[in-house]
């Protein structure tokens, strides 16, 4: 038998179970760290938490699924690299909950009523700099 401990069973300490997101924020993280594209190998190794490999392609495989990663071979398996940083990922988020509502504008006045004073200014200097020049800060 091997000494590899299931959540839940038998008699070792127990793994607290990770709230809705933190395994794929943990392997975001290891991704945006990373130099390279990354294996679901690499990442098992670098996350602890004795996750088994298959939790680890099936997080993987999501994220993939989602559009947060991209994929290429790698040998029998895939190498991931994220599509976008931390910043991308946001700014898809807060997309994503604009294009469920049915009035923008009212989502837009709300948001932008509710920034702080360096925010606000932030956001003007952003959309100056956007209407002087298009293709800047578009990444792509």
């Amino acid at each position: 038998m091997t000494d590899r401990r299931r959540r839940g069973s038998g008699s070792g300490p127990r793994t607290p179970r990770r709230g809705p997101g933190e395994l794929e924020a943990a392997v975001l993280g290891l991704l945006w760290a990373s130099d390279a594209p990354a294996t679901a190998t690499w990442v098992q190794q670098r996350i602890g938490d004795d996750l088994a490999y298959s939790t680890v392609v099936t997080i993987m495989s999501r994220l993939y699924d989602k559009g947060l990663l991209t994929r290429s071979r790698h040998g029998r398996s895939y190498a991931y690299q994220p599509v976008s940083d931390e910043a991308g990922l946001a700014a898809r988020r807060m997309r994503q909950v604009l294009d469920r509502e049915d009035d923008r504008a009212a989502v837009l006045a709300s948001f932008v009523s509710d920034l702080s004073d360096e925010d606000e200014r932030t956001l003007r200097e952003l959309l100056r700099r956007e209407a002087r020049d298009p293709e800047d800060g578009r990444g792509g």
